[in-house]
């Protein structure tokens, strides 16, 4: 069973390592941001109205990214559980298998939102801006997210479930 804790942390780096590394764009309104929220969100005042989708558009960045960080340091939190353990700072923290199981079902949440709205509205697979393209980057990063962190849910709830039931 080896695998398995091999394979949670590879998915963990990977997504934290998007998450976290995308939080200066979302905090910062960079212009690629306020693109991206500000098509969603037009895009969504045509569906749920005008406050809504102006809500969006200038403050979704910071919803986004307050999720995705939580997601991160939820996923990275066994990590520093281990950590405050070898010092004797901590006595008892939830299991690994736990904490990613929670993260990851919430990465894939946050990503399937990402996924739709890719797909959904006039954003598209590939985000143009200013006659540049990302290639589809964002869109396939959040579908792989997406895919990965259920898969990470999956496995470690398993594994959780079957260390209780024993």
């Amino acid at each position: 069973m080896r695998i398995l804790p091999i394979f949670s942390w590879i998915v963990v780096l990977w997504t934290a390592k998007v998450f976290l590394l995308s939080l200066p764009y979302k905090f910062t309104l960079h212009p690629d941001t306020q693109h991206i929220f500000g098509m969603i969100g037009e895009w969504m005042k045509g569906i749920l109205g005008d406050s809504m989708g102006s809500w969006f558009a200038n403050y979704g960045s910071y919803a986004v990214g307050g999720v995705e960080l939580v997601t991160s340091l939820i996923l990275l939190s066994p990590a520093a559980f281990w950590l405050l353990k070898k010092m004797n700072l901590l006595q008892s923290a939830p299991s690994r298998s736990v904490m990613h199981a929670i993260g990851g079902l919430m990465a894939s949440g946050v990503m399937v939102g990402a996924a739709f709205f890719h797909l959904a509205t006039p954003l598209g697979i590939e985000v143009i801006h200013e006659g540049k393209s990302d290639g589809g980057s964002l869109f396939y990063a959040a579908v792989s997210i997406a895919i990965l962190g259920f898969v990470l849910f999956i496995v470690n709830y398993r594994a959780y479930k079957s260390t209780v039931t024993q």
